[in-house]
């Protein structure tokens, strides 16, 4: 049976590498549709829905009437915040089951691959979500989110089995880099389509519809590299003869076990609910930064994807920055210093004036600074947190609180907009989420976590 340890530099490279193209994969999903177009796009298809509105001409939606879903009444401005957060939902109750299956199964790269391809056919579905039809928007959104977080589970799980633990920070942030720029790559791709749809003889809402499938189509295509080129390795026989019965049976018991064991690991333990906190505002932010740009700010599509594409380009710089900085002064304080970062930036949310260009391409510029530096140096720290053999299953409860599935988060966004009309006290509120997680973070004590997961010497960090 091999392992980590018995693979050469050259070997590790190698599936490294290959390992770096899923974040190229997803990251246009992500960029493109969860991130600039869908929540602007579905907020139009939901208004159309509750006023009336059944052209594809967006002019004219000024009615302030609410969406009826299932007895509740939902205003279309927080129709999309709350679609996030019942994918989450069902993420926190369906990811953890998900994570014990996987560690019990060898073929992790068919598995990351066949979460991913069901994605990018949910992701798929918004071609049919235009006129009224925001319901297949709905089905749509909450099916490629849950697929993503699946597939990101057994993504994340895979980083340890092809690095050392001096090598996860920089492999970490190496994926998360390369995805900024597959992500960015597409999206200047959409950017030139929706700016300048007339001349390809389309509206808007075509050009928008194209972009989204254009997503999905990119992340099931180049999932196809990491699926030919990952190595699956032999599961470690000590994990399958600790339970009895089929995988299903394995994976439940396996789950009980480790529910009933997170007390033995106080320092994992503590980690998660700090991320729980400062991820859920992360993502809101990213979620929520398009309908604030376009609805609170009066910024058109193309502004908002030519924002987000500057983040997606300076991001690529900033997680390998901020990869540098933890080889020098540990993850651990560097994430702590970019949720400072982060605090900041809500703040200045809150104040930004309306069609003033210049101080929103400024705070963009300090989100793709701090985005994927957080994000990626979370994902390595937790990885010295964990024992080894049950990855996936660790992952699982890291990733119910995920990329695209906030829950606090977009939750606390939609309410405060709710009971507010607007978008400032919304994205000011976020704040708790970075006060909460940074000192949930400071009071992790690193050495001592990784004596508790026993991945290394205690003197070693």
């Amino acid at each position: 049976m091999t392992g980590i340890a018995d693979l050469r530099p050259l070997q590790r490279r190698s599936q490294q590498r290959a390992w770096y193209w899923y974040d190229w994969a997803n990251s246009a999903y992500v960029t493109t549709v969860a991130t600039v177009l869908f929540a602007p796009y579905m907020i139009t298809v939901a208004e159309k829905a509750a006023c009336g509105f059944i052209s594809d001409d967006d002019k004219g939606l000024d009615c302030t009437a609410h969406l009826d879903i299932l007895g509740l009444s939902i205003a279309p401005g927080a129709l999309p915040a709350y679609l996030i957060t019942f994918s989450t939902v069902l993420s926190a109750l369906l990811l953890p089951l998900l994570g014990a299956i996987a560690d019990r199964t060898a073929n992790k790269k068919g598995m990351l691959a066949g979460f991913a391809w069901a994605g990018a056919a949910f992701a798929s579905l918004l071609w049919f979500c235009r006129g009224d039809n925001w319901e297949i928007g709905a089905v749509a959104i909450i099916g490629a989110n849950l697929c993503l977080g699946a597939s990101a589970v057994v993504n994340d799980a895979i980083l340890p089995l092809i690095s050392t633990e001096d090598e996860r920070d920089r492999v970490s942030s190496r994926g998360w880099a390369f995805g900024y720029l597959g992500g960015g790559l597409l999206l200047l791709i959409n950017l030139i389509l929706v700016t300048f749809h007339d001349t390809f003889g389309m509206d808007t809402a075509l050009a928008v519809r194209i972009s989204m499938l254009s997503a999905a189509i990119w992340w099931a295509a180049f999932t196809f590299i990491p699926f030919l080129k990952l190595t699956n390795q032999p599961l470690p026989e000590r994990e399958l003869a600790q339970v009895e019965g089929g995988i299903v049976a394995q994976s439940f018991g396996q789950l009980w076990r480790t529910l009933k064991e997170l007390r033995n690991y106080p320092m994992a333990l503590t980690f998660l609910v700090a991320y729980l906190f400062f991820n859920d505002g992360i993502q809101t932010v990213i979620a929520s930064s398009s309908v604030y740009g376009e609805k609170q700010l009066g910024f058109g599509t193309s502004v908002l994807i030519a924002t987000i594409l500057m983040v997606q380009f300076v991001a690529f710089g900033g997680a390998l920055l901020f990869g540098r900085a933890a080889e020098r002064f540990g993850a651990k304080q560097v994430i702590l210093v970019g949720l400072v970062v982060w605090m900041g930036i809500v703040i200045t949310a809150l104040f930004l004036p309306k069609d003033q260009i210049v101080p929103f391409l400024l705070m963009g510029l300090a989100i793709g600074i701090v985005l994927g530096g957080t994000q990626a140096l979370a994902r390595s720290y937790f990885s010295l947190l964990i024992p080894r053999g049950r990855e996936a299953e660790f992952f699982s409860f890291y990733h119910a609180m995920d990329r695209g599935t906030s829950w606090f988060g977009t939750l606390t966004f939609g309410l405060v907009y709710q009971w507010t009309g607007s978008y400032r006290p919304a994205i000011f509120a976020l704040i708790i989420f970075f006060v909460i997680g940074g000192v949930l973070l400071a009071r992790v004590d690193t050495a001592r976590g990784i004596r508790e997961a026993g991945n290394m010497a205690p003197d070693v960090i």
